[in-house]
């Protein structure tokens, strides 16, 4: 039982990272039917900037903050220049993004250097709590919090204020609230600033629970990203959420028990929802 219970500590926590990360995508795609393959990139963003701030100021809490600022600058100037030509043309915006999550990557070694660079949890954050023979790590269950807090808040913005009700509406039909004087446009930035924002907050939070970070982390977490989101059903939230638990909960218990299947489990998820349900664990009706 306390070996249960410590792998879906530690397989919560990899999930609520995913999440994050899946999270700006979901909300990219479901809300503006944009497939950002470069959202990986913003993720890496997140990450090194927050772990230079991390390195210069020993303050976390800047850290967090200096990425998430990170992901929308670079998200605002994404939707832009890169995504504003293709909206509509979804062949072309996997090309194009795709193209951009390498320039990221190699920019990214361009601004920081070509090596990794390490990161210690903060103090604070450092460290365990002991349950019985259960060992809880801080780092692992601010995470799990942190994931949940963010879901909460995105979910609330987008059922109960004003802002979400004219992201709904701008979607079902955009010549409409246009009609009302709102200018749509501007709102879908101001929503794929949100989804990268979570993309870097992701990768900011990751730095300490791996240590380490490098220029490629982009696109292995995007993959992860994209199975969540194919799992939990394209455009929806709470599916991305369903989704990354259980992405992480199954690679922390074959990581453990079958190790060998645990690179090939999040495929194998992947191939039997697509098999029984193509549409995804949850369907956003439209």
């Amino acid at each position: 039982m306390d070996l249960f219970l410590n792998l879906t500590i530690n397989g919560l926590a990899t999930g609520m990272l995913i999440f994050l990360l899946a999270a700006g995508l979901t909300l990219i795609f479901g809300l503006m039917d944009v497939l950002n393959f470069a959202h990986g990139g913003l993720f890496a963003w997140g990450a090194f900037s927050g772990v230079w701030i991390f390195t210069a100021t020993n303050s976390f809490l800047l850290a967090v903050g200096g990425a998430i600022l990170t992901g929308l600058l670079l998200g605002a100037l994404t939707e832009k220049f890169i995504i504003q030509p293709v909206y509509g043309n979804h062949v072309q915006q996997i090309l194009i993004t795709l193209g951009f999550m390498l320039v990221l990557s190699e920019l990214l070694k361009v601004v920081f250097g070509p090596n990794q660079l390490a990161i210690q949890t903060p103090a604070y954050l450092a460290g365990s709590w002991e349950l019985g023979k259960v060992i809880i790590i801080k780092y692992r269950a601010f995470i799990i919090l942190v994931g949940f807090l963010v879901f909460a808040i995105v979910q609330l913005i987008l059922k109960r204020t004003r802002i979400g009700l004219i992201v709904r509406a701008g979607v079902i039909n955009k010549e409409m609230v246009q009609a009302f004087g709102i200018n749509i446009k501007r709102v879908f930035m101001y929503v794929f600033m949100a989804g990268s924002a979570l993309a870097a907050l992701g990768g900011v939070l990751l730095a300490p629970y791996s240590g380490v970070v490098y220029a490629e982390m982009g696109m292995e977490f995007a993959i992860l990203a994209f199975i969540v989101v194919v799992i939990g059903g394209m455009g929806s939230f709470p599916g991305s959420l369903f989704a990354a638990i259980l992405v992480g909960l199954s690679g922390s218990f074959m990581t453990y028990y079958v190790p060998e299947l645990s690179l090939a489990v999040n495929m194998l998820l992947m191939a039997i929802v697509l098999i029984f349900r193509p549409q995804g664990l949850f369907t956003v009706k439209g």
